[in-house]
């Protein structure tokens, strides 16, 4: 995977300087900021939905066997 050097990351930001003007270059990366934070944000919400189904599934399930071998001890009893 390609890395990003200092050297690198200060050609994109005088490029994007020149291109954004330097007046207008605070309130892009500013809005660029907030989309990052939003986009984060919009995932960590997803993981924890993931997490919680997954979670509540898994309980489900250990729930069923549990309930099977208690019903199977029910049953060696009653022989």
């Amino acid at each position: 995977m390609p890395q990003i050097g200092w050297f690198e990351l200060l050609i994109i930001i005088v490029i994007s300087i020149l291109v954004i003007g330097p007046k207008d270059f605070p309130i892009v990366l500013r809005k660029v900021g907030n989309w990052i934070g939003s986009v984060k944000r919009y995932f960590s919400e997803v993981q924890r939905n993931v997490n919680e189904i997954t979670d509540n599934e898994s309980m489900l399930y250990e729930d069923k066997e549990n309930e099977k071998k208690h019903v199977k001890k029910n049953e060696d009893k009653e022989r």
